[in-house]
């Protein structure tokens, strides 16, 4: 059955972007299993570029086709009116730190060829300072441990509390991304000026891309457990609020202790 092709204890609310029905966007299909269910339930009707690779996207793909979407590459779309995506943590500017599932390099793309970007999260993502959650960097193979201990020597002179770098492993060998790389973990605690360090962490060789997205997102969308719906929106520099109503067996968000 269709609806059984997303993950319910992920759903989060994103029914205030609805009004253009012939959006075309990324997702990542791995994750976003929000925006899965919301198209299942015939929220959005658009055409979809699928970003990562795997069984969950092959498997969520055949259920929007089954539904009529049209499910395309980015070469094949080549620009986007919108990217949805999550995120691992964003503060006050929505500047954000992604990459914990290892698909920053993708996402990042497809997030800077798309007109706006959204990112739907629960309140436990919203930090006042970014770097708790440690920053992902997608270095190539070859050379790996030097592109460590680069990047390890210039976070000395950055405005950062941490300068410990890790090897993301799957098991007993390192992690490899969908274009074949690895990912290193940064574990800085807290990034006092996060343009700064995406700038200089770009130019280490051997680094692809950074975890961090600077001036790329335009609204975050904030689920609360109460079934409290918050929009901030960069450009505006507003926010505004709605209330889900839903029956307590329905609030996937329930859960969350909001501070």
């Amino acid at each position: 059955h269709v609806k059984d092709c997303y993950d319910p204890k992920e759903f989060k609310n994103f029914k205030q972007s609805k009004n253009d029905s012939q959006w075309q966007f990324e997702i990542d299909l791995e994750k976003d299993t929000a925006i899965v269910s919301l198209i299942l339930q015939g929220e959005l009707i658009m055409k979809i570029a699928i970003v990562g690779s795997g069984y969950v996207g092959l498997v969520t793909g055949a259920c929007f086709s089954e539904v009529g979407i049209d499910v395309v590459s980015l070469d094949e779309a080549k620009w986007l009116d919108l990217t949805i995506d999550g995120t691992d943590e964003f503060d006050g500017e929505l500047s954000l730190i992604k990459g914990g599932g290892g698909a920053l390099l993708q996402e990042k793309i497809v997030a800077t060829a798309s007109d706006q970007m959204i990112v739907i999260a629960d309140a436990a993502k919203e930090v006042e300072t970014l770097g708790a959650f440690p920053l992902p960097i997608e270095v190539i193979p070859f050379g790996w441990q030097t592109s460590k201990a680069l990047v390890e020597e210039m976070l000395i002179s950055m405005d950062v509390l941490g300068q410990q770098a890790s090897l993301r492993m799957d098991g007993d060998a390192p992690f490899i991304t969908d274009e074949g790389n690895h990912i290193l973990d940064l574990h800085q605690k807290r990034i006092g000026k996060p343009r700064d360090l995406s700038m200089v962490l770009n130019q280490v060789p051997g680094v692809v891309e950074n975890g961090l997205f600077i001036d790329i997102c335009d609204k975050v969308v904030i689920g609360h457990g109460d079934g409290k719906i918050e929009v901030r929106d960069i450009h505006e520099g507003a926010s505004s609020e709605d209330q889900v109503h839903i029956l307590e067996s329905d609030n996937l968000f329930r859960d969350i202790g909001d501070e």
